[in-house]
């Protein structure tokens, strides 16, 4: 995809298709709009009333321009409302005129969406994050060359000269959302704890990051008895994988992010029955992809911080080398764990890793997961939820997730539901009561981080979609990089 900001105007551009947004209070033809109009014989005037268009967000309408016009269709847009119309919305704008513009074959697109916005840099940014996620499809896997057609090839961005910047930080973001999602959307047979590895060996050589890969006999000589338990009834090896951003000069702050990686999840002995979503479990390793993706943005974008990505990667299977319930694990911290439950393990590979992650004396921890399916009741599918143990850290997650258009909601660290978490014969056990399952296993995790600015983000929901919305196909979503990515950047 070709992208070029220019300053040609709505009144002088040429080319397939045109797109015009609109608020909702504002969807009126004046200025040079209204020339515009003029100049196709009133087509755009006709075409909000014909279509009742109102402005609303993600809304649109698309007709033909007759009479040998140098455009060929016009798109309008809906921004929703001026004083509700977050970044967010024209990154939903854009998306949207590139999806009408490829199903309407064409392969040109002019984006006249900053008529309200004086942010030129982050709105640009945006708008070509959303067309690069919303063109997105994964057709990695389907035989018939029709479905893996794409038709748009170039996007004006009109008004827009001198923003080459903002254009290749979007272009940069959007490469690794898409990263993770075709991680996450790839099958276990394809996605694996020896290929997550291979991945992480490929963005370093590619991006000039460095790579530490533990194999099993590193991680028993550093006592990871929690992630090991959970390996050791796979096959494949498991991979424990630290990828780390070095900038150039003193890093201004020092950070981790750290992905669960079950690359395929059975439940182990606690099997997960059919119809339990167990064809979905590919998408246990959603934690790792985010990393992944977050990593092959960083690399590019080349922040002044210095940041670790790291992942505890295996499978969670089934064999005679099991673990158990009723097992006891070591984590490498010393601390015990009565295992209750094996379909509970994608915290118990978090520890190992969170324990290696403190000792890199990093001044904040951020952890994802697709920990619990509680978290997806209590907050759906579009909704991710987060812990932390500092105020601060919790504020600059908020806000770098309402620039992302990521939602995140925080959650409670009730310290006295740990006591569902003990055990009579361990340190604790590794789940708790039903209620509050979300609460608990984010107290659990806290057991393994001792004293630096830490948070959770459970992204059960989030990380996958059955359907399409937005701009974002059915399957893995990406979700969470664009929010890192702006934690990681922001002052």
């Amino acid at each position: 995809m070709d992208f070029r900001a220019t300053d040609t105007s709505i009144l002088n551009w040429s080319g397939d298709a045109l797109a015009i947004a609109f608020h909702e209070e504002a969807v009126n033809v004046t200025g040079d709009v209204a020339k515009l109009d003029e100049k196709l014989s009133g087509v755009i005037s006709e075409l909000i009333e014909e279509t009742e268009f109102k402005g609303s967000a993600g809304s649109s309408a698309v007709t033909r321009v007759g009479g040998g016009s140098q455009i060929r269709k016009i798109i309008v847009l809906g921004l929703g409302k001026a004083e509700d119309s977050p970044l967010e919305n024209w990154r939903l704008a854009a998306a949207t005129a590139a999806k009408v513009a490829q199903k309407e074959r064409c392969k040109t697109l002019g984006l006249g969406l900053n008529l309200w916005n004086n942010d030129a840099s982050n709105t640009t940014q945006a708008m070509v994050e959303g067309v690069a996620l919303g063109l997105h499809k994964d057709t990695r896997f389907k035989s018939d060359p029709e479905e893996k057609k794409s038709f748009l090839e170039q996007v004006d961005l009109l008004g827009l000269s001198g923003q080459e910047d903002a254009i290749r930080r979007g272009q940069q973001i959007a490469s690794g959302v898409i990263l993770a999602r075709e991680l996450v959307s790839a099958p276990a047979n394809q996605v694996t704890p020896v290929t997550m590895a291979e991945t992480a060996q490929q963005l370093a050589s590619e991006y000039g990051l460095s790579l530490e890969i533990l194999e099993k006999e590193d991680c028993e000589k550093l006592g990871m008895g929690s992630f090991l338990g959970v390996a050791q009834a796979s096959d494949l090896p498991p991979k424990f994988v630290h990828l780390s951003y070095q900038p150039q000069g003193t890093p201004r702050r020092k950070i981790a992010i750290v992905g669960k990686g079950l690359t395929f999840d059975s439940g182990g002995l606690n099997l997960k029955p059919s119809g339990s979503g167990i064809e979905t479990m590919k998408m246990d390793m959603g934690g790792a992809a985010t990393t992944f993706g977050t990593a092959k943005a960083i690399a590019q974008l080349q922040p002044d911080v210095e940041v670790h990505f790291i992942s505890a990667v295996t499978e969670n299977m089934i064999s005679g080398r099991a673990m158990r319930p009723g097992d006891i694990l070591t984590a490498s911290n010393g601390k015990t764990i009565e295992v209750n439950n094996t379909d509970a393990e994608g915290r118990l590979t978090l520890a190992d890793a969170l324990v290696y992650t403190e000792k890199l004396e990093v001044d904040a921890i951020v952890d994802l997961a697709t920990l619990t399916g509680a978290c997806l009741i209590a907050l759906g599918e579009d909704i991710a939820g987060f812990w932390s143990n500092d105020d601060t850290l919790a504020e600059q997650l908020r806000q770098a997730a309402s620039n992302a258009g990521e939602k995140l909601w925080q959650m409670p660290l009730e310290e006295k539901y740990f006591e569902g978490m003990k055990s009579p014969i361990a340190d604790m056990k590794n789940a708790g009561p039903r209620a509050g399952g979300a609460i608990t296993a984010a107290l659990f995790l806290k057991q393994f981080v001792e004293k630096t600015p830490w948070a959770h983000i459970d992204i059960a929901g989030a990380a996958w979609t059955d359907k399409e919305k937005e701009y974002t196909g059915a399957g893995g979503t990406g979700y969470g990089v664009r929010t890192l990515v702006n934690w990681i950047l922001s002052k």
